[in-house]
């Protein structure tokens, strides 16, 4: 059974996630940019890679890529599906 409560920043490349809500603890004005680049409810995302030292990520989202901060996607609540 999918994970959740799991975060963004715990899936690994490869791996994809339908997003559940942003955490709370994410100051509004980054809340706000994350929803407007697509991580809305509902929406899927897939980790296409991580830097060698493990941050930043680079998402999948909507049509294109994205890349977050690792603590950035640590506030995005995530249901696993792959």
């Amino acid at each position: 059974m999918p994970d959740p409560d799991a975060r963004l920043a715990d899936l690994r490349p490869g791996m994809s996630g339908q997003v559940i809500d942003i955490d709370e603890s994410v100051e509004p004005s980054t809340a706000r940019r994350l929803f407007d680049l697509g991580f809305a409810p509902g929406a899927e995302v897939t980790v296409l890679r991580k830097s060698p030292l493990g941050d930043p990520f680079v998402f999948q989202v909507v049509e294109y890529e994205v890349a977050l901060r690792k603590a950035q996607a640590a506030g995005i609540h995530v249901r696993r599906i792959a």
